[in-house]
């Protein structure tokens, strides 16, 4: 690599980290700021809070990663402009093409970081953040699911009025056995708790209809301590749950939850490609930078960043609509993810072009 490569090559990553570092204690305050009087009302141990934050950090900065670098790219390139720096580069002979190549070669070592969080280290920072939201910071009444009704193989569907998700506890629990589409056997309870340490679901109120050809069978009990083939997962629908698992155990849990008919398979499926999507939006959104911000204006680098922060609320915007499109309707969650980035890399080579010229 040439003294141009490292240099900007130089300045591309650095500006991008200070960008971060910038933001992300801001990211923290606000949040803990909003959330400080739950946490001191529910007496939430210091040890926890500081893992919270900490996997806030990382759900923050993955989330945002496109948008820091898009800034922070306009950034100094908007310096560099001012400084007539890229006038003097294209003046020496170098092509804008060969002035882009250490653009993308940041865009490549971003990109892949962005991969590692997206598959890997995000969906367990999402699971420790959530799992503390949902012990310290939910209300009550925010804590059950709310009439959950669910096959969970070819042959049984079960059911609960409504899901405790601190107790591991249900009420109205009731599971249906098919053989050859007639129903062979029922269990009802009134309450149903899963005991963590015996690995083992509690019943109350406990009874089991078995369907013969004559008169049925009626079995009952007080309390009844069993185990079944469904998982507590199935009983907690968290609307977080794509966002906990990695790459391969998303990729399975969506394939159980197709054969289940699960109505929330956009939403995961859409958590999915979105590990993917997010790093080509990086390539994306750094051509758009350089090209928007290569060129001196009169007004300055502050026109380079309004324009830049205008673009980046309408990224933000297409994302958001047609995500919500594909999680509550029908609306396919592979077009939801990639027409933002479809759409952003026509306006990236239209303005590429223009900036060549």
């Amino acid at each position: 690599m040439k003294i141009l490569d490292w240099y900007i090559l130089k300045r591309y990553l650095l500006t991008f980290l200070m960008m971060i570092l910038l933001f992300i204690p801001i990211g923290i305050t606000v949040h803990l700021a909003e959330k400080i009087g739950k946490i001191l009302e529910k007496e939430a141990p210091f040890g926890e809070v500081m893992f919270y934050l900490l996997d806030f950090t990382i759900v923050f900065a993955h989330l945002l990663f496109p948008l820091f670098l898009f800034l922070s790219v306009i950034w100094f390139t908007s310096k560099l402009a001012n400084n007539t720096e890229i006038v003097a580069f294209l003046s020496s002979g170098v092509s804008f093409s060969r002035f882009l190549r250490p653009y993308l070669i940041g865009a490549i070592i971003v990109g892949l970081v962005s991969i590692f969080l997206g598959l890997y280290l995000a969906p367990n920072a999402s699971k420790g953040f959530n799992d503390f939201k949902y012990k310290y910071l939910k209300s009550n009444n925010k804590t059950q699911t709310q009439k959950l009704f669910k096959q969970i193989n070819d042959n049984e569907i079960i059911y609960v009025s409504s899901f405790d998700v601190k107790r591991n506890q249900g009420l109205n629990f009731s599971l249906e056995h098919f053989e050859d589409d007639k129903l062979t056997y029922k269990i009802s309870a009134s309450n149903i708790r899963y005991i963590k340490e015996d690995s083992i679901y509690r019943m109350r109120s406990y009874l089991k209809r078995i369907v013969t050809e004559g008169e049925d069978i009626l079995v009952t009990e007080r309390k009844k301590d069993t185990i079944f083939s469904f998982e507590l997962e199935d009983l907690v629908p968290d609307d977080y749950i794509a966002e906990t698992l990695n790459y391969l155990a998303l990729k399975r849990f969506i394939k159980r939850e197709e054969k289940r008919g699960s109505s929330n398979i956009g939403r995961y499926k859409l958590e999915l490609y979105r590990k993917w999507s997010l790093p080509v939006s990086v390539f994306i959104l750094t051509i758009i930078a350089v090209a928007v911000s290569s060129i001196k204006r009169r007004g300055g680098m502050g026109i380079n960043l309004a324009f830049g922060i205008t673009i980046a609320m309408i990224f933000v915007f297409f994302d958001k609509v047609f995500g919500t499109m594909a999680a509550q309707s029908d609306f396919s969650p592979l077009i939801a993810v990639w027409f933002p980035n479809v759409i952003f890399g026509i306006l990236a080579v239209i303005l590429l072009y223009n900036a060549k010229r």
